[in-house]
Protein backbone atom coordinates (compact mmCIF):
# COMPACT_ATOMS: atom_id res chain seq x y z
CA UNK A 1 0.00 0.00 0.00
CA UNK A 2 1.60 3.72 -0.90
CA UNK A 3 1.46 6.43 0.83
CA UNK A 4 -1.18 8.87 -0.83
CA UNK A 5 -0.17 12.87 -0.56
CA UNK A 6 -2.51 14.95 -2.13
CA UNK A 7 -0.59 18.27 -2.85
CA UNK A 8 -2.33 22.08 -3.05
CA UNK A 9 -0.65 24.14 -6.26
CA UNK A 10 -2.09 27.73 -7.68
CA UNK A 11 -5.36 26.07 -8.17
CA UNK A 12 -6.16 26.99 -4.60
CA UNK A 13 -6.24 30.67 -4.82
CA UNK A 14 -9.27 30.49 -7.17
CA UNK A 15 -11.17 28.01 -4.78
CA UNK A 16 -10.96 30.49 -2.03
CA UNK A 17 -12.82 30.95 0.32
CA UNK A 18 -13.47 27.19 0.97
CA UNK A 19 -9.64 27.08 0.46
CA UNK A 20 -9.30 29.37 3.31
CA UNK A 21 -9.90 26.82 6.24
CA UNK A 22 -9.06 23.48 4.31
CA UNK A 23 -6.75 22.00 2.17
CA UNK A 24 -8.03 21.58 -1.57
CA UNK A 25 -8.83 17.86 -1.89
CA UNK A 26 -11.11 18.16 1.38
CA UNK A 27 -13.90 20.09 -0.73
CA UNK A 28 -16.34 17.95 -1.81
CA UNK A 29 -17.41 17.40 -5.42
CA UNK A 30 -20.20 14.90 -5.75
CA UNK A 31 -20.94 12.34 -2.83
CA UNK A 32 -17.53 13.14 -1.87
CA UNK A 33 -14.67 15.12 -1.34
CA UNK A 34 -11.63 14.57 -2.90
CA UNK A 35 -9.43 13.02 -0.55
CA UNK A 36 -12.25 10.55 0.19
CA UNK A 37 -12.30 9.69 -3.94
CA UNK A 38 -8.63 8.94 -3.98
CA UNK A 39 -9.02 6.96 -0.76
CA UNK A 40 -11.46 5.19 -2.03
CA UNK A 41 -9.47 4.19 -5.42
CA UNK A 42 -6.36 3.74 -3.81
CA UNK A 43 -7.70 1.65 -0.27
CA UNK A 44 -5.16 4.34 1.38
CA UNK A 45 -5.33 6.93 3.84
CA UNK A 46 -4.27 10.34 2.76
CA UNK A 47 -2.39 13.26 3.90
CA UNK A 48 -1.79 16.64 2.17
CA UNK A 49 0.69 18.97 1.48
CA UNK A 50 -1.28 22.54 1.75
CA UNK A 51 -0.39 26.06 3.21
CA UNK A 52 2.18 26.34 6.19
CA UNK A 53 -0.65 28.01 8.67
CA UNK A 54 -2.83 25.00 7.75
CA UNK A 55 -0.22 22.26 8.34
CA UNK A 56 -0.74 22.21 11.90
CA UNK A 57 -4.27 20.45 11.33
CA UNK A 58 -3.50 18.69 8.34
CA UNK A 59 0.25 17.51 8.60
CA UNK A 60 2.13 15.80 5.45
CA UNK A 61 2.67 12.08 6.36
CA UNK A 62 5.80 10.95 4.91
CA UNK A 63 7.13 7.30 3.91
CA UNK A 64 9.50 5.75 1.97
CA UNK A 65 6.91 4.93 -0.33
CA UNK A 66 5.13 8.40 -1.58
CA UNK A 67 2.59 8.65 -4.39
CA UNK A 68 2.25 12.57 -4.81
CA UNK A 69 -1.01 13.78 -6.29
CA UNK A 70 -2.36 17.16 -7.73
CA UNK A 71 -5.56 18.13 -5.32
CA UNK A 72 -7.51 19.83 -7.53
CA UNK A 73 -7.76 15.97 -9.50
CA UNK A 74 -11.02 14.32 -9.69
CA UNK A 75 -9.66 10.60 -9.96
CA UNK A 76 -11.13 8.26 -12.99
CA UNK A 77 -10.53 4.87 -13.76
CA UNK A 78 -7.65 5.59 -16.50
CA UNK A 79 -6.14 8.35 -14.43
CA UNK A 80 -5.71 6.15 -11.71
CA UNK A 81 -4.21 2.93 -13.64
CA UNK A 82 -1.45 5.60 -15.22
CA UNK A 83 -0.48 6.41 -11.75
CA UNK A 84 -0.53 3.01 -10.14
CA UNK A 85 2.10 2.29 -13.26
CA UNK A 86 4.86 4.72 -11.79
CA UNK A 87 7.60 3.73 -11.25
CA UNK A 88 9.87 5.39 -8.36
CA UNK A 89 11.24 8.88 -10.19
CA UNK A 90 8.80 9.03 -12.64
CA UNK A 91 5.46 11.48 -13.14
CA UNK A 92 2.72 12.36 -14.70
CA UNK A 93 2.42 15.65 -16.55
CA UNK A 94 -0.40 17.78 -18.11
CA UNK A 95 0.57 21.21 -19.81
CA UNK A 96 3.56 21.45 -17.92
CA UNK A 97 1.79 20.73 -14.56
CA UNK A 98 2.52 18.11 -12.57
CA UNK A 99 -0.50 15.64 -12.04
CA UNK A 100 1.33 12.87 -10.24
CA UNK A 101 4.66 11.58 -8.94
CA UNK A 102 6.21 8.36 -7.16
CA UNK A 103 8.91 9.56 -5.06
CA UNK A 104 10.75 8.05 -1.81
CA UNK A 105 10.93 9.96 1.22
CA UNK A 106 14.48 11.51 0.26
CA UNK A 107 13.30 13.01 -3.24
CA UNK A 108 10.33 13.95 -1.36
CA UNK A 109 12.37 16.74 0.49
CA UNK A 110 14.06 17.90 -2.80
CA UNK A 111 10.92 18.13 -4.49
CA UNK A 112 9.63 20.29 -1.53
CA UNK A 113 12.34 22.49 -1.86
CA UNK A 114 11.80 23.36 -5.54
CA UNK A 115 15.23 21.69 -6.15
CA UNK A 116 13.85 18.31 -7.97
CA UNK A 117 11.05 18.35 -10.31
CA UNK A 118 13.36 18.31 -13.41
CA UNK A 119 15.22 14.98 -12.69
CA UNK A 120 11.45 13.53 -12.86
CA UNK A 121 11.11 11.17 -15.63
CA UNK A 122 8.16 12.78 -17.07
CA UNK A 123 5.29 11.26 -18.88
CA UNK A 124 2.92 13.47 -20.88
CA UNK A 125 -1.15 12.40 -20.01
CA UNK A 126 -2.73 12.46 -23.51
CA UNK A 127 -5.93 13.21 -24.27
CA UNK A 128 -7.45 10.02 -24.26
CA UNK A 129 -6.98 9.68 -20.76
CA UNK A 130 -8.58 13.21 -19.83
CA UNK A 131 -9.80 13.47 -15.91
CA UNK A 132 -11.25 16.50 -14.92
CA UNK A 133 -9.83 18.86 -12.14
CA UNK A 134 -11.73 21.57 -10.30
CA UNK A 135 -10.33 24.99 -11.45
CA UNK A 136 -12.93 27.25 -10.45
CA UNK A 137 -15.41 27.89 -7.66
CA UNK A 138 -18.35 27.10 -10.26
CA UNK A 139 -16.90 23.37 -11.31
CA UNK A 140 -17.26 22.66 -7.81
CA UNK A 141 -21.46 22.06 -8.54
CA UNK A 142 -20.71 22.19 -12.30
CA UNK A 143 -18.90 18.40 -12.13
CA UNK A 144 -21.37 17.70 -9.48
CA UNK A 145 -23.93 15.40 -11.10
CA UNK A 146 -21.59 13.30 -12.91
CA UNK A 147 -18.89 12.96 -9.84
CA UNK A 148 -22.00 11.63 -7.86
CA UNK A 149 -22.57 9.10 -10.59
CA UNK A 150 -19.02 7.43 -9.91
CA UNK A 151 -19.15 7.95 -6.48
CA UNK A 152 -22.35 6.22 -5.66
CA UNK A 153 -20.85 3.10 -7.26
CA UNK A 154 -17.71 3.73 -5.35
CA UNK A 155 -19.56 3.72 -1.96
CA UNK A 156 -22.28 1.00 -2.50
CA UNK A 157 -19.78 -1.49 -3.92
CA UNK A 158 -20.60 -5.11 -2.34
CA UNK A 159 -22.77 -3.17 0.07
CA UNK A 160 -26.47 -3.87 0.51
CA UNK A 161 -28.77 -0.52 1.70
CA UNK A 162 -31.04 -0.83 4.94
CA UNK A 163 -34.80 -1.43 4.20
CA UNK A 164 -36.62 1.80 3.75
CA UNK A 165 -40.14 2.29 5.17
CA UNK A 166 -42.98 1.79 2.89
CA UNK A 167 -44.75 4.95 3.87
CA UNK A 168 -41.83 6.40 1.71
CA UNK A 169 -43.04 7.12 -2.32
CA UNK A 170 -39.99 5.81 -4.02
CA UNK A 171 -39.07 5.99 -7.57
CA UNK A 172 -35.58 3.85 -9.29
CA UNK A 173 -35.41 2.26 -5.63
CA UNK A 174 -32.27 0.67 -6.70
CA UNK A 175 -29.98 3.77 -6.89
CA UNK A 176 -31.46 4.59 -3.47
CA UNK A 177 -29.51 3.41 -0.82
CA UNK A 178 -29.39 3.87 2.72
CA UNK A 179 -27.12 3.20 6.19
CA UNK A 180 -28.50 2.26 9.73
CA UNK A 181 -30.46 4.59 11.73
CA UNK A 182 -31.94 6.62 9.27
CA UNK A 183 -35.30 8.33 9.96
CA UNK A 184 -37.73 8.65 6.91
CA UNK A 185 -41.36 8.23 6.81
CA UNK A 186 -43.79 9.79 4.19
CA UNK A 187 -41.23 11.56 2.09
CA UNK A 188 -40.61 11.12 -1.62
CA UNK A 189 -37.44 9.72 -3.04
CA UNK A 190 -36.91 10.15 -6.78
CA UNK A 191 -33.73 8.62 -7.89
CA UNK A 192 -34.34 8.65 -12.14
CA UNK A 193 -32.50 11.34 -12.39
CA UNK A 194 -29.45 9.86 -10.32
CA UNK A 195 -28.83 8.50 -6.73
CA UNK A 196 -29.75 9.16 -3.43
CA UNK A 197 -27.41 8.10 -0.75
CA UNK A 198 -28.52 8.94 3.08
CA UNK A 199 -25.72 8.49 5.77
CA UNK A 200 -26.19 6.92 8.82
CA UNK A 201 -28.53 8.47 11.61
CA UNK A 202 -29.79 11.21 9.33
CA UNK A 203 -33.24 12.70 9.48
CA UNK A 204 -35.79 13.00 6.52
CA UNK A 205 -39.16 14.92 8.08
CA UNK A 206 -42.60 14.01 6.58
CA UNK A 207 -43.33 15.47 3.32
CA UNK A 208 -39.45 16.17 1.84
CA UNK A 209 -39.31 15.41 -1.28
CA UNK A 210 -35.64 14.42 -2.71
CA UNK A 211 -34.73 14.56 -6.77
CA UNK A 212 -31.71 12.72 -7.23
CA UNK A 213 -28.56 13.02 -7.04
CA UNK A 214 -28.43 13.48 -3.31
CA UNK A 215 -25.99 12.92 -0.79
CA UNK A 216 -27.03 13.39 2.78
CA UNK A 217 -24.80 13.00 5.31
CA UNK A 218 -24.50 11.68 9.18
CA UNK A 219 -26.90 13.35 11.72
CA UNK A 220 -27.80 15.65 8.95
CA UNK A 221 -31.53 16.92 8.71
CA UNK A 222 -34.13 17.87 6.26
CA UNK A 223 -36.98 19.50 6.89
CA UNK A 224 -40.77 19.01 6.27
CA UNK A 225 -41.73 20.17 2.98
CA UNK A 226 -37.93 20.65 1.89
CA UNK A 227 -37.74 20.70 -2.10
CA UNK A 228 -34.16 19.42 -2.65
CA UNK A 229 -33.05 19.26 -6.17
CA UNK A 230 -29.82 17.46 -7.62
CA UNK A 231 -26.90 17.29 -7.77
CA UNK A 232 -27.21 18.32 -4.01
CA UNK A 233 -24.32 17.15 -1.29
CA UNK A 234 -26.08 18.14 2.39
CA UNK A 235 -22.91 17.20 4.50
CA UNK A 236 -22.83 15.68 8.17
CA UNK A 237 -24.99 17.83 10.98
CA UNK A 238 -26.19 19.84 8.69
CA UNK A 239 -30.09 20.98 8.57
CA UNK A 240 -31.60 22.35 5.14
CA UNK A 241 -35.11 23.36 4.55
CA UNK A 242 -36.94 25.27 1.73
CA UNK A 243 -36.27 24.78 -2.07
CA UNK A 244 -32.55 23.89 -2.69
CA UNK A 245 -30.98 22.86 -6.43
CA UNK A 246 -27.28 22.23 -7.83
CA UNK A 247 -25.53 23.10 -4.21
CA UNK A 248 -23.05 21.79 -1.74
CA UNK A 249 -23.36 22.16 1.91
CA UNK A 250 -19.81 20.95 3.58
CA UNK A 251 -21.18 20.24 7.16
CA UNK A 252 -22.14 21.59 10.27
CA UNK A 253 -24.60 24.11 8.25
CA UNK A 254 -28.32 25.20 8.61
CA UNK A 255 -30.80 26.59 6.04
CA UNK A 256 -33.56 25.22 8.36
CA UNK A 257 -36.27 27.70 6.64
CA UNK A 258 -38.30 28.55 3.31
CA UNK A 259 -35.77 30.42 0.58
CA UNK A 260 -34.46 29.36 -2.64
CA UNK A 261 -30.31 28.65 -2.44
CA UNK A 262 -29.32 27.48 -5.43
CA UNK A 263 -26.24 26.44 -8.20
CA UNK A 264 -24.24 27.30 -4.75
CA UNK A 265 -21.88 26.58 -2.51
CA UNK A 266 -22.20 26.87 1.38
CA UNK A 267 -18.85 26.26 3.63
CA UNK A 268 -18.90 24.97 7.46
CA UNK A 269 -20.64 26.64 10.19
CA UNK A 270 -22.94 28.87 7.83
CA UNK A 271 -26.60 29.94 9.07
CA UNK A 272 -28.82 30.74 7.06
CA UNK A 273 -31.56 33.34 8.26
CA UNK A 274 -35.05 32.44 7.40
CA UNK A 275 -36.18 33.68 3.72
CA UNK A 276 -32.45 33.94 3.05
CA UNK A 277 -32.34 33.57 -1.12
CA UNK A 278 -29.88 33.94 -4.16
CA UNK A 279 -30.24 34.68 -7.51
CA UNK A 280 -28.61 31.78 -10.13
CA UNK A 281 -29.49 33.35 -13.28
CA UNK A 282 -29.31 36.62 -14.69
CA UNK A 283 -32.26 38.53 -16.12
CA UNK A 284 -30.73 39.03 -19.60
CA UNK A 285 -29.36 35.10 -19.09
CA UNK A 286 -25.94 36.37 -19.73
CA UNK A 287 -22.55 34.75 -18.34
CA UNK A 288 -21.95 35.56 -14.72
CA UNK A 289 -18.61 36.69 -13.22
CA UNK A 290 -17.26 35.76 -10.14
CA UNK A 291 -15.23 37.22 -7.67
CA UNK A 292 -11.45 35.71 -8.49
CA UNK A 293 -9.06 36.18 -5.36
CA UNK A 294 -6.28 34.97 -7.19
CA UNK A 295 -6.05 38.03 -9.80
CA UNK A 296 -8.21 40.17 -7.22
CA UNK A 297 -11.07 40.95 -9.72
CA UNK A 298 -14.29 39.46 -11.64
CA UNK A 299 -13.80 36.84 -14.27
CA UNK A 300 -16.43 35.92 -16.71
CA UNK A 301 -17.49 31.83 -15.66
CA UNK A 302 -19.05 31.54 -18.98
CA UNK A 303 -21.91 29.68 -17.08
CA UNK A 304 -25.49 30.82 -16.94
CA UNK A 305 -25.79 29.63 -13.53
CA UNK A 306 -24.20 30.77 -10.72
CA UNK A 307 -25.69 31.11 -6.91
CA UNK A 308 -24.02 31.69 -3.91
CA UNK A 309 -20.22 30.62 -2.66
CA UNK A 310 -20.53 31.34 1.17
CA UNK A 311 -17.44 30.61 2.97
CA UNK A 312 -17.14 29.39 6.59
CA UNK A 313 -18.48 30.77 9.63
CA UNK A 314 -21.12 32.65 7.83
CA UNK A 315 -24.17 34.23 9.14
CA UNK A 316 -27.57 35.72 6.98
CA UNK A 317 -30.09 37.48 8.54
CA UNK A 318 -33.90 37.04 7.76
CA UNK A 319 -35.14 37.61 4.00
CA UNK A 320 -31.49 38.50 2.56
CA UNK A 321 -31.16 39.08 -0.76
CA UNK A 322 -27.69 38.20 -2.99
CA UNK A 323 -26.94 38.42 -6.03
CA UNK A 324 -26.17 36.65 -8.83
CA UNK A 325 -22.98 34.92 -8.55
CA UNK A 326 -22.01 36.43 -4.68
CA UNK A 327 -18.80 35.28 -3.47
CA UNK A 328 -18.37 35.93 0.40
CA UNK A 329 -15.78 34.99 2.43
CA UNK A 330 -14.85 33.46 5.99
CA UNK A 331 -17.18 34.65 9.44
CA UNK A 332 -18.96 37.45 6.84
CA UNK A 333 -22.25 38.45 9.33
CA UNK A 334 -24.38 39.57 6.38
CA UNK A 335 -27.56 42.02 6.91
CA UNK A 336 -29.24 45.05 5.75
CA UNK A 337 -31.53 45.98 3.45
CA UNK A 338 -31.46 45.65 -0.50
CA UNK A 339 -29.03 42.80 -2.93
CA UNK A 340 -25.12 42.86 -1.03
CA UNK A 341 -22.17 43.21 -3.27
CA UNK A 342 -21.18 40.82 -5.31
CA UNK A 343 -17.87 40.40 -3.49
CA UNK A 344 -18.38 40.52 0.73
CA UNK A 345 -14.59 39.91 2.17
CA UNK A 346 -13.77 38.09 5.26
CA UNK A 347 -14.89 39.27 8.54
CA UNK A 348 -17.35 41.55 7.71
CA UNK A 349 -20.41 43.19 9.86
CA UNK A 350 -23.23 44.77 7.62
CA UNK A 351 -22.46 46.29 4.41
CA UNK A 352 -19.67 48.26 5.55
CA UNK A 353 -18.10 47.02 8.73
CA UNK A 354 -15.50 44.81 10.15
CA UNK A 355 -16.28 41.72 12.29
CA UNK A 356 -14.15 42.27 15.48
CA UNK A 357 -11.71 39.14 15.41
CA UNK A 358 -12.51 38.89 19.56
CA UNK A 359 -15.81 39.15 19.23
CA UNK A 360 -15.81 36.16 16.45
CA UNK A 361 -14.45 33.97 18.25
CA UNK A 362 -16.52 34.63 21.68
CA UNK A 363 -19.15 33.73 19.03
CA UNK A 364 -17.68 30.32 17.53
CA UNK A 365 -16.83 29.19 21.42
CA UNK A 366 -20.41 29.47 22.05
CA UNK A 367 -21.39 27.60 18.70
CA UNK A 368 -18.67 24.57 19.66
CA UNK A 369 -20.23 24.39 23.27
CA UNK A 370 -23.80 24.16 22.15
CA UNK A 371 -22.18 21.01 20.18
CA UNK A 372 -20.64 19.89 23.19
CA UNK A 373 -17.09 20.79 21.40
CA UNK A 374 -14.03 23.16 22.14
CA UNK A 375 -12.25 25.49 20.02
CA UNK A 376 -8.51 24.67 20.18
CA UNK A 377 -5.64 26.80 19.59
CA UNK A 378 -4.86 25.20 16.48
CA UNK A 379 -8.27 26.53 14.99
CA UNK A 380 -7.76 29.86 16.71
CA UNK A 381 -4.45 30.39 14.94
CA UNK A 382 -5.77 29.43 11.73
CA UNK A 383 -8.54 31.83 11.84
CA UNK A 384 -6.40 34.58 13.06
CA UNK A 385 -4.17 34.04 10.03
CA UNK A 386 -6.77 34.61 8.15
CA UNK A 387 -8.27 37.38 9.54
CA UNK A 388 -4.86 39.38 9.10
CA UNK A 389 -4.44 38.02 5.65
CA UNK A 390 -7.43 39.07 4.71
CA UNK A 391 -7.36 42.60 5.88
CA UNK A 392 -6.83 43.93 2.56
CA UNK A 393 -10.05 43.31 1.38
CA UNK A 394 -11.51 45.26 3.99
CA UNK A 395 -9.53 48.00 3.81
CA UNK A 396 -10.51 48.57 0.42
CA UNK A 397 -13.80 48.25 0.74
CA UNK A 398 -13.64 50.92 3.45
CA UNK A 399 -11.30 53.46 0.92
CA UNK A 400 -14.15 52.66 -1.80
Amino acid sequence: MKNIILFDDETREALLPFSYTRPVAEIPVGFLSIAQKWQHHFDAPVSFITQDYLSRKYPIEIAEDNLIINASALPNDKIVALIKQLDPNESLMQDDELIAARLNSHQFDLLIKDDFLEELIGYEIKDEDAFRKVNHLWEITQFGKEESLIDFKLMTKGKTSQEISETNGLVNKDQIFIEEGVQMEHCLLDASSGPIYISKNAVVLQGAMLKGPIFLGEQAVVKMGAKIYGATFIGPNCKVGGEIKNTVFIANSNKSHDGYIGDSVIGAWCNLGADTNCSNLKNNYSDIKLWNYGTESFENSAQQFAGLFLGDHCKTAIATKFNTGTVAGIFSNIYGDGFHDKFIPSFSWGMDDEYQFEKAIATLRKIYERKNMTLDEVEIFILEFIFQYTSKFRSKKENG
